[in-house]
Order: structure tokens, then C-alpha cells, then sequence
């Protein structure tokens, strides 16, 4: 009975509150808007309180789901997404979302009932040390230890996961703390001084960071000197807003941009300045290399030869100075990439230099690109039946270009279809791609399109994903049912992880060489009719025109449905990139 909602008594103080509600009172004070979680012992309280106060809770049947679209919904907000979940086991499944935050360096707070402190040590329900376990994965992990540490708690969290570089926080509430009481003049006097101090955090933090003019001149030189610029960005620019001042840097100066896959959409895929189409050669021959809320990580081939020149200079924007410090680039300009950017801008506007369409490296970059397009343009006109990747892809782009603006947007993830996805799905607005991120991250697609559905109401969503991926959070569909969530889901069904099964005959050997393939699926599976078993729409295809149709059909609709669109399970192959980890 520990998850009773306790109602306000009266006393001789006058009318009290108890844990639950100043959780809540405090989470809508300081401007938390939505939750993502899972309730049950000890928390159920603590989401009614926060609905009745006016926060929409989305309400998951896994906290890892409910974790993902936490992260992605402080991602595509710049607000922290709250994360809400029981003790110990609902914490530990929690953490998948934590984790992803910070990987992906996204705004998240997760907050978790826990044990009565009395009972610590001695084998209490669902007991776990919950600080020590969410320690290597959050900025910072703090326990109310009594209510009237709750609203300092609940802005110290709130302040952190947003103050820096973006990440996860981690708030512990115990039993007991939820069922104690306060008076209600000593719960605002609380409420109060906890705003005010989050307001003073957030001037502090709100600096350009340590930018001088003097590095800024020296970033400017650099690119005005260099042969042959690039300019690359990534999602820690699409989480700042820098789409205009990238913008005007690049058509200012005529250099040609390469956004990482999540800052696709910062710049239009279709600008004549995109490099994406000849990478290989953009980043393999650049001499000077601006990389805006990016990581010099295993994305970005580390910085390193051979996929990067020798002499290549760097540019490191970042928000971070210990990032900067590790990647000890030519020069590093800590701060908000919005914020330096525009530096950047104000002083080349003061001596502008534009490259010009007939410089060398434009026309070289230009000339690669339209020779890769044209490549891959060959194989997706074709109409290959049964379907390979391409050609329900090239359908699936045409689709989505055809909705106009507001464009949906898309959440992608599985090995082809997210590899595939990359390269042929075209993103004309920011922060319209969600995928698999920095961690590679396989799961996150329906906690995605849920947080994306809301954070962004006025935007279809459209998931495009391999059968595996898609699994992990199938479940959810029943939550996009509920919620009635404009989402479309297209699962790739090719049988597999990668494909069905792919074994050599020497590998069909043992006692168990009946068994299926450790990357098979049972074939042709009625992925579509599990949408349909909760009152949503299910397709299946496996022809261009039953997938036109059913894209047509869906996309008017806006309504929760799943289109199982059946591969060929010996169509595509893993990702060059990929190749030699697998």
C-alpha cells in the first residue's frame, strides 16, 4: 500500500502537502512540460499529481522506450526530457535511455523511486543503490533524502542536464521521502527559492563560453588562407539552432558543408554546396576543416588518416572544452555553436571572401557529387521485385518529399535500412532525422517517434526500419494507438538481423544445426497485424503499387499505422563502415 495518493490533510499549520505532490509542484514550476515513464511502487502518485497539474505524461510499457524518447524529446525541445520509473528493476531498464542521453549528449532527467531508507541494507522490496548504479552515466546523481530537499533537487537536475554540454541527470526519491508532509506556505517558501536559483544558474551558463575575438580572427585567417575548407556539422548544432548562422557562413564564403547523419536538415541535403554525396573525397582532401558540434569520433573516422589528410587543420567548435582538449585540434573555440558561429560571421562580414562556384575545390566537390548521385540514381529507378533496399526506399523518399513543410519527421534505424536510409532520404529542414546516434543504438525507434509526435505535433512522423530494430520496441505500437500519434511506421521484413540466415554450410554443423540461424526471424512474419490487434492500421507490400498506395493511404490519414514491407533476405550487406567490427 506504500503507493497510496495521499490527499492534503489539515493541521495545525494548515493544509499540508505531501512528496508526490511537491515532486510535481516543483517539476511545474520549473517548466517541465511532458514525462516519459513507466509507474507502479512508489511513483504512480507522483505522475497523477503532475497530470492534474497540467504535465502530459506518456505513459510506456518499457522504461528503456520511455528512456529513449526522454533523450529525443530533449533533443528536439532543448528542454530536459523527464524520464519517470519504479525502484531497482524499472531504474536498471531506465538506464538505457540515460546512457543514450549522454552518448548522444542530450538533454535527460531520469527520475526513480527507490527503498525506504531504514530499511537500506536489509533486503527491502525492489532495493538497489541506485546513486552508485546511474553514476557512469549521468552528470549528475542526487537523492531527496527528506521533502524538503525535493524542489532544490528537482532545479539542480533540471539546470545540469541542460547547463554545458547537454546530458543526463539522475533524481532518487525514497519512499519514505514521498510520504512525508510539509505545510503548504513552507512548500512555496521552497518552490521559490528553488526557481530563483535555477534562473540564476541558467544567466551564468547562458555565456558564449571562452571565445575571445583574437581566436576568432585566427579561425577566419585560416579558412580564408585554406585551399581547399570544408565545413562539417553535427547534432550539437541542430540542438543550439545555428541553422541560419551556418547558413550564411556557407553562402557567405562558398565552402562546402558535410553534416554527420543527425545534422542532416541544417542545410537542405538538395544544396548545391553538399558534400554528402562525395564524402570520401570532401573529407580525404580538405586542408581545413571547421567542425561545428561535432566529434572527432568513430564517425568522423577520429580525425585520422587515411580517411583524413595528414595536414588536414582543424577547427574544433564545441561546447565543451574537455572535448577540445582531447582532440587537440589547430583551434579549439569553446561555446555555444549558435553563439560562435555568429562571431565567425560579424568578422568575416567586416573583409567578406566567397570562394565562387569556379574555384578548384567547389567544381571538384560539385563534380563528384553529381557523379555519385547519378550512381545511385541508376539503381534506384529500377522496380526490383521482390524488393531490394532501393527501390522501396526511393518510393519512400518520394513520399515523404511530397508532404510539403512542415516535412515529417524521420526516425531510422537497423543496418541496411538506416545505411541505406542515410544515403537515399532527404532532409530539407532541421532536426527532421532521429537514428541509432553515437552509440549505434538499436531499440530507440518507437520511443523516438513518440517523443518526436510530441515534442512536434504539427509533423507527421515516419519510422523506417529494419525487422530487427523494430522489435526491440514493438510493443510501443499499442502506445501510438492510445495516444493516437500521427506515426507511421515502415518495417523493412527481409527475415533477420541482416537477412535471414547467411551461414556457410560449415557452420551448419552440432546438435543444434536445426535450430535457426542466430540472425533469423521467423519469414514473411505479420508484422502489420500487430498494430491492428490495438485498433491501428496495419499494410502489407510488396510491390511498388501496394507500397504508393499504402504510403498515400497512411500519410493522408495521419493516424498510428505499420507497413510491413517485405525484402528479399539475401538483399544488402552491412555497412563498409561497419564491416571489420562484425
Amino acid at each position: 500500500m506504500a503507493d497510496l495518493d495521499l490527499k492534503p490533510q489539515n493541521s495545525q499549520n494548515g493544509p499540508q502537502l505531501d512528496g508526490n505532490q511537491l515532486v510535481a509542484k516543483s517539476l511545474s514550476r520549473l517548466g517541465v512540460t511532458h514525462m516519459f515513464g513507466v509507474v507502479g511502487i512508489p511513483v504512480t502518485s507522483v505522475a497523477t499529481r503532475a497530470v492534474s497539474l497540467g504535465i502530459r505524461f506518456i505513459a510506456f510499457h518499457n522504461e528503456q522506450s520511455a528512456g529513449y524518447a526522454a533523450s529525443a524529446f530533449g533533443y528536439l525541445t532543448g528542454r530536459p526530457g523527464v524520464l519517470l520509473t519504479v525502484s531497482a528493476p524499472g531504474c536498471v531498464h531506465g538506464l538505457a535511455g540515460l546512457s543514450n542521453g549522454m552518448a548522444n549528449t542530450w538533454p535527460i532527467v531520469m527520475i526513480s523511486g527507490s527503498c525506504d531508507q531504514k530499511d537500506a541494507g536489509r533486503g527491502d522490496f525492489q532495493e538497489l543503490d541506485q546513486i552508485e548504479a546511474v553514476k557512469p552515466f549521468s552528470k549528475l546523481s542526487v537523492k531527496a533524502r527528506d521533502i524538503k530537499e525535493i524542489p532544490g533537487c528537482v532545479a539542480n537536475v533540471l539546470e545540469r542536464a541542460v547547463s554545458g554540454r547537454p546530458g543526463g541527470c539522475y533524481l532518487d526519491l525514497p519512499t519514505d521521502v514521498l510520504h512525508q508532509t510539509i505545510s503548504e506556505s513552507e512548500a512555496e517558501e521552497l518552490l521559490t527559492s528553488a526557481a530563483e536559483e535555477q534562473s540564476q544558474l541558467q544567466k551564468l551558463s547562458s555565456g558564449s563560453g571562452n571565445v575571445v575575438s583574437s581566436d576568432v580572427e585566427r579561425a577566419v585567417s585560416l579558412l580564408r588562407e585554406a585551399q581547399r575548407p570544408l565545413i562539417v556539422f553535427g547534432k550539437g548544432a541542430a540542438y543550439a539552432r545555428a541553422e541560419d548562422e551556418l547558413k550564411k557562413l556557407v553562402e557567405t564564403t562558398g565552402i562546402p558543408f558535410l553534416p554527420t547523419p543527425m545534422g542532416k536538415g541544417l542545410l537542405p541535403d538538395t544544396h548545391e554546396l553538399a558534400a554528402t554525396a562525395a564524402r570520401s573525397l570532401a573529407i580525404g582532401k580538405c586542408d581545413v576543416a571547421v567542425i561545428v558540434g561535432a566529434r572527432l569520433n568513430w564517425l568522423l573516422h577520429f580525425g585520422e588518416p587515411p580517411k583524413w589528410s595528414k595536414d588536414v587543420k582543424f577547427i574544433l567548435v564545441d561546447i565543451d572544452k574537455e572535448e577540445i582538449d582531447l582532440r587537440k585540434p589547430e583551434l579549439g573555440l569553446v561555446g555555444d555553436a549558435k553563439k560562435v558561429l555568429e562571431m565567425i560571421n560579424r568578422n568575416i562580414k567586416d573583409d567578406p571572401f566567397c570562394l565562387g562556384k569556379s574555384h578548384p575545390w567547389v567544381e571538384a566537390i560539385s563534380k563528384k557529387a553529381r557523379e555519385n548521385v547519378l550512381k545511385m540514381e541508376a539503381q534506384l529507378i529500377k522496380d526490383v521485385v521482390p524488393f531490394n533496399f532501393m527501390t522501396p526506399m526511393r518510393i519512400i523518399r518520394d513520399a515523404i518529399l511530397g508532404v510539403g513543410s512542415p516535412a515529417p519527421i524521420v526516425v531510422s534505424e537497423g543496418a541496411n535500412t538506416m545505411d541505406v536510409g542515410r544515403a537515399v532520404l532527404v532532409q530539407t529542414e532541421p532536426r527532421t532525422r532521429l537514428d541509432a546516434g553515437t552509440w549505434g543504438t538499436m531499440g530507440v525507434g518507437l520511443g523516438y517517434c513518440i517523443a518526436a509526435a510530441v515534442a512536434s505535433p504539427d509533423r507527421l512522423v515516419v519510422a523506417v526500419e529494419g525487422d530487427s530494430g523494430f522489435g526491440f520496441s514493438a510493443i510501443e505500437v499499442e502506445t501510438l494507438v492510445r495516444y493516437q500519434l500521427p506515426v507511421v511506421v515502415i518495417v523493412f521484413n527481409n527475415g533477420g538481423v541482416y537477412g535471414g540466415d547467411r551461414r556457410s554450410p560449415d557452420e551448419i554443423t552440432g546438435p543444434h544445426k536445426d535450430d535457426p540461424a542466430p540472425t533469423s526471424f521467423v519469414p514473411g512474419a505479420g508484422y502489420h497485424i500487430l498494430i491492428e490487434a490495438f485498433g491501428g492500421k496495419g499494410y502489407l507490400v510488396g510491390t511498388p503499387e501496394e507500397l504508393k498506395s499504402a504510403l498515400a493511404e497512411s500519410f493522408a490519414a495521419r493516424k498510428p499505422a505499420v507497413i510491413n514491407v517485405i525484402i528479399d533476405p539475401y538483399a544488402g550487406a552491412e555497412s563498409g563502415r561497419m564491416q571489420h567490427k562484425n
